[in-house]
């Protein structure tokens, strides 16, 4: 049989031993188009017993970006509730976001394959507090068995929504995970099953094999261009290619929502993703690429499960495990240190010495042709902070010419941070953090959301560190808006 047939037919063997740990046992993917329809029934149930205003969906990585990406890409329907996620544990982004709802008119989806996220389970502890622990405000999203499962009937949730344990949380897009939200929104998730169940196997297998192979001949910087209504995408494809593929000190570097730039080095392979009836950026002269044609939004869902099988082929040319993430349990672990007081020394960068711009040239100067530069916001997710880092890409791009990342912490840590600690070492990564204006106490724990997003960029920083990478941190202050103006100027 060829590699598609492998993999369409659960073949574990394609990319290792049949015992290794997360492989057979991880292959629940590939036909779920066909195995979630029995549950759609399910799903309308649930979606009929909410009554809100507002959904809020509080989950990280493979929880939250699906959801996003389909409340970005369809819209809210008319007559549906606003629709937000909360993946952070900034104070201030979760502050604004109780600012912007009523709990006791709200739906949260607590939504987490293993039960024990802590960034899921702080915010259910914030709005359980603020809905006076009301259960019925609540839905569960969760592998069967797991502690939210028992979490959630201990306090009488509404409802609570098992997903199959054979699919990982990066993979689970066409499960509870992504489908309960795409119903909320109004979208006819029936129909989303039939477009991913119209993929092209075998195109989509030779599609991997082209990113792979094009990785090993150094063009290892997957850059991706949208037509504006697909803007939202890559975000769920940096998570799927950067988690399943950068590991072994191998990888592909996914490139989402770049500025543009006057020139690129040659370790770029460029798709396009253009929806029918809208434009789209070109490829740059001289570097390879290809276009994906969407037909319409719906067909969103083929290009999901395509990019799925496309990653598990390139794993496969790559001799990479595409289903485990061995590398992220690192930084955790440094978080956790972090909160009981273990804290380590940081090379912390006095953000007002006159050397700020000498610290950030040494770090570009650190940087190879082949290398990429990542920015790494600990910061509220706003559309300032989001100009900002588009605005130091941009310059940083231009000035070197390298690819550039930027994420928000913690969000990217469970969708690039396996491939930043475990992938090749190209990265050069500047850690951005502020001191937060005002605290939240996180009930029933000992903690608050600004010790713990604290301890979490700390803990991010240490593992880079430990890994051998090239890291600077710097500690913006209460005014963040002025801190990161004058770190653009310094830039230069």
């Amino acid at each position: 049989m060829n590699i598609a047939e492998r993999i369409k037919g659960k073949d574990p063997t394609v990319w290792g031993p049949a015992d290794a740990p997360e492989l057979a046992n991880r292959l629940g993917w590939v036909d779920l188009p066909e195995t979630m329809a029995g549950h759609l029934d399910e799903i309308a149930e649930v979606v009929a017993r909410v009554d809100a205003d507002d959904v809020v969906l509080l989950g990280m990585g493979g929880s939250s970006l699906a959801p996003e990406v389909f409340a970005k890409t369809f819209g809210v329907a008319a007559g549906r509730p606003r629709f937000s996620v909360l993946d952070s544990t900034h104070p201030g982004q979760v502050s604004d976001l109780a600012a912007q709802i009523d709990p006791r008119r709200t739906t949260f989806i607590v939504s987490s394959k293993s039960g024990g996220t802590i960034e899921t389970l702080s915010g259910f502890r914030y709005f359980w507090q603020a809905t006076g622990g009301d259960g019925s405000r609540f839905i569960a999203i969760t592998d069967p068995g797991s502690s939210l499962q028992t979490l959630a009937r201990e306090r009488g949730l509404l409802a609570t929504v098992n997903a199959p344990t054979d699919v990982g949380g990066r993979f689970s897009a066409l499960t509870p995970f992504g489908l309960l939200p795409a119903a909320l929104l109004g979208i006819d998730v029936a129909r989303l099953l039939e477009a991913a169940a119209a993929v092209d196997w075998e195109g989509a297998t030779a599609l991997g094999m082209r990113w792979g192979e094009a990785a090993q001949a150094g063009r290892d910087k997957l850059t991706f261009l949208t037509s504006p209504s697909l803007d939202a995408f890559p975000s769920w494809l940096e998570q799927l290619i950067a988690e399943s593929l950068g590991k072994d000190d191998k990888g592909i570097i996914p490139i989402a929502n770049e500025p543009h730039l006057d020139r690129y080095t040659d370790d770029r392979y460029f798709v396009q993703y253009r929806l029918e009836g809208e434009p789209v950026a070109a490829v740059p002269p001289g570097q390879p690429g290809e276009e994906r044609v969407v037909t319409n939004r719906y067909a969103l869902a083929t290009e999901m499960m395509a990019a799925e099988i496309a990653t598990a082929a390139a794993g496969h040319v790559l001799s990479v495990h595409p289903f485990n993430q061995p590398d992220v349990e690192l930084a955790k672990q440094r978080a956790r240190q972090a909160l009981d007081g273990e804290t380590p020394r940081v090379d912390l960068v006095d953000f007002f010495a006159p050397n700020l711009a000498d610290r950030l040239d040494g770090l570009l100067a650190t940087m190879a042709e082949d290398d990429y530069f990542a920015v790494h916001a600990y910061l509220p997710a706003e559309a300032r902070t989001d100009q900002a880092m588009a605005t130091i890409r941009h310059k940083v791009g231009n000035r070197i010419g390298n690819a550039t990342t930027a994420g928000y912490g913690p969000r990217f840590l469970h969708s690039t941070g396996q491939l930043h600690k475990g992938g090749p070492n190209s990265g050069v990564f500047l850690q951005l953090v502020d001191t937060p204006t005002e605290d939240l106490p996180i009930p029933e724990i000992n903690q608050t959301f600004g010790q713990v997003i604290a301890a979490q960029a700390l803990g991010d920083y240490q593992a880079l560190k430990e890994r051998g990478r090239r890291v600077l941190r710097i500690d913006l202050g209460p005014n963040r808006q002025k801190a990161l103006a004058h770190l653009i100027d310094n830039f230069g």
